[in-house]
């Protein structure tokens, strides 16, 4: 604001017509001033604005550019809810269309009970992996101070290791091994198919 004021002068007793005795309206006061939206937004205190700030210190070379854990959360969640829930619902489709029913009704009955068992249950153990998937490799993130494949796999076999917890070891391992896998397949996709 100091640069403002400093750059523009006012003259209240030049004229008794523009600043004087009679009420001044706002397109006046533009008028004389003549503010521009750079000028504006250094009154205002904003200096640049930035729409997309990207952590670029802690993201390795070829790793995509992330707004930060909570948004990594946010999407990859909502997203491999959003595949899981397609997926289970087009395996019910499927699994529906396969059964017999004697008339149209009992058969459209049988597809949609199929449909709404198999795509939330899909869709809400995606969005549940995706989460604690998000959530651990952000933390191993922050901790270790930089963003790259060993967090992933590291995640990947931690929430594999916690979603199967209480069917047991054998199972929980097995879970684990195959989200390790299935993390540092994901990694070597970014890597190779979106390259920055």
């Amino acid at each position: 604001m100091s640069s403002f004021s400093s750059s523009t002068s006012y003259d209240y007793q030049s004229s008794p017509n523009q600043f004087g005795t009679d009420p001044v309206a706002v397109s006046d006061f533009l008028a004389r001033v003549n503010l521009g939206p750079t000028q504006l937004r250094e009154i205002a205190g904003l200096g640049a604005v930035d729409y997309l700030k990207l952590d670029e210190q802690a993201v390795t070379p070829g790793a995509l550019p992330s707004r930060g854990s909570l948004d990594d959360l946010c999407y990859g969640t909502g997203t491999t809810y959003l595949a899981g829930l397609t997926f289970g619902g087009a395996w019910g489709l499927i699994e529906g269309l396969r059964g017999q029913a004697p008339n149209f009704k009992l058969r459209l009955n049988t597809i949609l009970n199929s449909v709404t068992r198999r795509g939330p249950f899909i869709g809400n153990s995606c969005g549940i992996l995706a989460m604690g998937y998000n959530s651990i490799n952000g933390t191993i993130g922050n901790i270790r101070g930089k963003h790259d494949s060993i967090n992933s796999v590291a995640s990947g076999a931690l929430v594999g290791l916690l979603f199967k917890s209480t069917a047991g070891l054998r199972a929980a391992g097995t879970a684990s091994v195959i989200c390790a896998a299935t993390a540092g397949t994901w990694t070597l996709a970014k890597k190779f198919f979106f390259k920055y």
